[in-house]
């Protein structure tokens, strides 16, 4: 399991013109992939992670600042580029498998307490987002 944890003021995320998911105040905008060998444990381990992550001002996390995250899902993630000119995305979980894992680090996430927006599985999103810093860091488990 991958992310891509961008520190914010705001984001959100629109499909087909409605706005779907938003945070409006400094949090975390989390892109996700899902890893064909991931499981719910991953999912556990990664909504702590994202969580506890000390990177917004002052060294806080979304747990200890009350902070909201965006969590969207991202396939791309996985892309492997270091053949040809086109992504191979072997390595990416099927959408049956992807859908439940990010959901579970979302319910995982809101169990912890945290306030969290999404976007949409496999909906054509635009994202948009303004970086705080810009800080942004890739979280593996």
């Amino acid at each position: 399991m991958r992310a891509v944890a961008a520190r914010v003021t705001r984001a959100d995320v629109t499909v087909g013109g409605e706005v779907v998911g938003a945070i409006d105040e400094p949090g975390l905008l989390v892109l996700l992939g899902i890893h064909v060998g991931d499981d719910p444990a991953k999912a556990v381990t990664m909504a702590r992670k994202l969580h506890e992550l000390r990177v917004l001002r002052d060294e806080e996390s979304c747990a200890t600042a009350n902070a909201p995250l965006l969590v969207v899902s991202q396939f791309t993630l996985y892309g492997d580029t270091k053949k040809g000119r086109r992504p191979s995305w072997t390595q990416a979980a099927r959408p049956e498998v992807a859908e439940p894992l990010v959901d579970a680090v979302v319910a995982e996430l809101r169990g912890r307490g945290a306030t969290v927006a999404t976007g949409r599985f496999g909906a054509m999103m635009a994202v948009s987002s303004v970086n705080d810093g810009p800080f942004t860091v890739l979280v593996e488990v």
